[in-house]
């Protein structure tokens, strides 16, 4: 599939309005993206308890949700290049429906396998998702500028980010404290059993009301008036045309930093209700909201800045710096000293958390620029392999699978903190990829 470059210049007349109308409708799908993908810093913590895990079991939900990225990343640009861009949009969305349905049987059984195949459901909805409306912002003008449009669409996909904590802790965990170890510890096994199961059933209500908006919206989008990118089928075999794609250095390269990204973003945002419960905050459950804040900032800049002050590349070099000094904050600072929190916060009432914790919700401001300028690198002189490039790199959101469950793995052998030297290579291979490898074209041959 042939996607367009200039979509928006094409149009004469209602171009200006077919770009704006394109990126409300694409605004709101980013916002439900946002609202599903960042309820998982939330629910990591919720499920340790409800389960009984480890926080190596508990980031399997990391895992499940990430991993059907890979797994049906290509099976879902195969549908697009059937079904169109529009249409692409409504099933994701039916499905992502379907999954959140599936969470009711899952918290009346306390399964956590069933937890885990309500997330790969929902998450298999987004890939389809993500890989229809990603090329289309980048697509929907000009190229040099894409950064700057997909920074608007993040500032809908964490906006969604700082509120969704708030809700989820409102909801789930009031009177938490009531299920803590040392309270479940006092029942018998009955008693734990049936306190543990009524803990679970509070996830009834919000992911039953979610699967209802989710079809509201799927129905909206169906009959709304957003238009297909224009595209164009070509004759080459498709067997070709996924192998075609490896011939991209600066894409390959590409989806090597978005799996670095997309690993150390989630650790940042997934983990640091884990880290806080492991230091006793307060406030542990809304801390993913901490992050999403500074993910915010960092997209309102990315918004005024790229291309007028800050080229992609350079954001990009900014935020794998800024990356790797923040991570040696979190693994080097005081995990209880808040003198930093006390600088940033201080004036706003709100919590104050720890400078380990502080440095680890400023990963959010790191990040923010990462995954806008990394998409029109990587996709730049694609031409028609733009939509399976596309596959590819929605491909790499598995590093939000994989090295999640290695911090996990890291923090139950050593601490919770130390696991956090996992970031410093993840950043450096971003830091590489901004300097360096985007600008390879050809692989070098014997």
């Amino acid at each position: 599939m042939e996607i367009s470059n200039d979509w928006s210049e094409q149009r004469s007349g209602g171009s200006t309005r077919a770009v704006v109308v394109g990126m409300l409708f694409v605004g709101l799908l980013f916002f439900i993206l946002g609202f599903v993908t960042w309820l998982n810093g939330s629910l990591v913590p919720f499920l340790k308890i409800v389960c009984s895990l480890s926080n190596f079991q508990a980031l399997w939900v990391t895992f499940a949700f990430y991993i059907a990225y890979t797994v049906m990343a290509l099976p879902s640009a195969m549908v697009l290049s059937r079904i169109g861009y529009k249409k692409g949009m409504t099933l994701g969305l039916a499905i992502m429906g379907v999954g959140a349905l599936l969470f009711i049987p899952a918290a009346y059984s306390t399964h956590y396998e069933l937890f885990l195949a309500a997330l790969f459901t929902l998450a298999s909805g987004m890939t389809l998702m993500q890989t229809a409306i990603n090329p289309y912002i980048v697509c929907l003008g000009p190229r040099e500028s894409a950064a700057m449009r997909i920074s608007i669409m993040g500032l809908f996909n964490k906006g969604a980010g700082v509120v969704v904590p708030l809700v989820f802790s409102s909801l789930m965990l009031a009177d938490i404290d009531n299920f803590s170890h040392t309270a479940l510890s006092a029942l018998d096994a009955a008693g734990r059993t049936a306190a543990l199961g009524q803990l679970a059933q509070r996830l009834v209500f919000p992911y039953a009301c979610m699967a209802a908006v989710l079809f509201v919206i799927m129905a909206f989008i169906h009959f709304s008036s957003l238009r297909d990118i224009p595209a164009q089928t070509d004759s080459v075999d498709e067997q070709l045309e996924r192998s075609g794609v490896l011939q991209f250095p600066q894409l390959v390269l590409g989806a090597l930093a978005l799996f670095a990204y997309v690993g150390v973003e989630v650790i940042a945002g997934d983990t640091i209700g884990l880290y806080g419960h492991e230091l006793h905050v307060a406030n542990f459950g809304v801390l993913t909201s901490y992050t999403m804040v500074c993910m915010v900032i960092g997209y309102l800049i990315g918004v005024v800045a790229i291309p007028r002050y800050l080229s992609q590349q350079h954001a990009l070099v900014a935020s794998a710096v800024l990356g790797l000094v923040l991570t040696l904050g979190v693994v080097t600072g005081s995990p209880h000293d808040g003198a930093i929190s006390q600088a940033l916060l201080g004036w706003s009432g709100v919590p104050l958390v720890p400078d380990t914790v502080m440095c680890l919700a400023l990963l959010g401001l790191a990040n923010a620029m990462v995954w806008p300028a990394i998409w029109p690198l990587a996709l730049h002189g694609l031409g028609r392999y733009t939509a399976t490039g596309s596959a590819l790199l929605v491909m790499a959101i598995s590093g939000g699978a994989v090295l999640p469950l290695l911090y996990g793995r890291l923090s139950d052998f050593a601490s919770p903190r130390a696991g956090y030297w996992l970031l410093l290579p993840c950043y450096a291979v971003i830091l590489w990829y901004a300097t360096y490898g985007h600008k390879i074209r050809h692989w070098r041959r014997r």
